[in-house]
């Protein structure tokens, strides 16, 4: 399927709203913009305009389409900061742990994509279940193998998306046939990188898949990459499971920390995305502040891995950048909805809450703030990208009922976010352009 970008003004009729502010530092009230009878107008590509429908509706001469959905909510498309594509075969693994789990069934599954069309037809059905469940933009792991980020992209520019994606460099600690070696990875990468990266809508992760499987040299040139090319992302793995952290003490006894691994090798930074974080001491979430680095957040792997409890909180208290991660497949649903289900649990089970406004705002702005892309995604504010989800708030004959019961916008929120899942998707956009339609 090829889409392109929308080239003429076309005007969205529906409730809408979208995230202005983390909640957490300005108040609920003021981190959000809403409108009961909204319009937004999108042109070329672009938001023009949001607003109420009464006042939008004057300002549009009269040959401007409008697709009115009813009983439904817009909102940004959402923002995934950490996913596996090549892991989509083999989610709902049955029971082991990280490294366990990695040695069983992630390895194994991404022998197959040295073969390119193996991985042509992974990216295909990747990106059509991200854009069943509403997610217009991903950070998104490949495999060793250079072909399966060729595959990737491939199927992202032929539908207009923003992505993110980049080559595990992975030369130790794994199957000799899905090792690289430092100069092997630097050489692919940077290949891939003057291939893809600032492409139309794409962009390039430097991407060691965690400390324990790459050498210092590998590290290294990790981040020669990165001092080597403006811009460009690096995303990898950060204490997600005890034994993980004991591991990465014996491989780097220099070192004070995971984190100084990484930091060691000048692997933080505006654009480095750490996916988990489950277990940080506080000089670990300081340090992240200081260098602007982000974190995902990844409840339902870090639940079905038995890794541990995320402390929003805490990276909130140390001012920490934070989007949200399906982790696709230790996680168990391409949904963000389900994933926000599974968020509100793992704050519940620390004696905390997960307001459903700071649940939309992880979704969606807080994601674009992980990826430094919030110029372009995460809101519905003029000049920025037209990508937005339609929400069906008559889903399924239990939402639709539960529905009739709510009496606040946040209670309608919160439903969405327990009850929903793809169902709830009536359509996805991309820079104005229908990439996805509920049948």
């Amino acid at each position: 399927m090829t889409t392109t970008t929308s080239s003429r003004t076309h005007a969205y009729r529906a409730s809408i709203i979208h995230t202005l502010d983390d909640p957490a530092k300005v108040g609920i009230k003021s981190s959000y913009q809403y409108f009961k009878d909204g319009l937004l107008i999108v042109e070329n590509g672009l938001i023009k305009a949001i607003g109420s429908a009464e006042i939008l509706l004057q300002t549009l001469t009269p040959d401007t389409p409008i697709t009115a959905y009813e009983n439904s909510l817009i909102t940004p498309g959402f923002i995934d900061t950490h996913i596996h594509y090549p892991q989509t075969g083999m989610i709902a693994s049955y029971g082991e742990q990280l490294l366990d789990w990695l040695n069983n069934y992630t390895f194994p599954e991404e022998h197959k994509f040295a073969d390119k069309s193996y991985a042509d037809n992974v990216a295909d059905i990747f990106l059509t279940e991200l854009l069943r469940n509403g997610t217009t933009t991903a950070l998104v792991f490949g495999t060793v193998h250079p072909q399966s980020v060729d595959a990737f992209f491939e199927a992202a520019q032929s539908r207009n998306l923003r992505m993110i994606a980049g080559k595990v460099m992975m030369d130790r600690n794994a199957p000799d046939t899905l090792t690289d070696t430092p100069q092997s990875s630097y050489q692919e990468s940077k290949a891939l990188i003057e291939r893809w990266h600032g492409k139309d809508r794409l962009h390039y992760a430097v991407t060691p898949r965690f400390a324990p499987t790459s050498s210092d040299e590998q590290l290294s040139l990790a981040g020669k990459l990165l001092n080597e090319f403006p811009q460009l992302y690096m995303h990898t793995h950060l204490s997600e499971n005890k034994q993980e952290i004991e591991w990465v003490k014996s491989l780097f006894p220099n070192q004070s920390g995971y984190l100084d691994v990484y930091d060691h090798f000048n692997l933080l930074g505006e654009r480095s995305v750490f996916a988990h974080g489950v277990h940080l001491c506080d000089e670990e979430c300081k340090r992240l502040a200081e260098t602007d680095s982000a974190l995902a957040f990844c409840p339902t792997s870090n639940l079905f891995l038995g890794s541990g409890l995320f402390d929003l909180p805490k990276t909130e208290q140390h001012n920490i950048k934070v989007g949200l991660g399906t982790d696709i497949g230790a996680g168990t649903s391409f949904s963000m909805l389900q994933t926000l289900n599974e968020a509100y649990k793992v704050m519940q089970l620390q004696g905390k809450k997960l307001n459903p406004f700071k649940s939309l705002y992880l979704a969606t702005l807080g994601g674009a703030r992980a990826l430094k892309l919030e110029d372009r995604v995460g809101t519905l504010l003029p000049g920025t990208e037209a990508d937005f989800v339609v929400l069906d708030y008559h889903a399924t004959p239990l939402m639709t009922y539960r529905m009739e019961q709510t009496t606040s916008l946040e209670e309608q929120l919160f439903v969405f976010m327990t009850l929903g899942d793809d169902r709830v998707i009536k359509a996805t956009y991309a820079m104005g352009a229908p990439v996805h339609t509920r049948s």
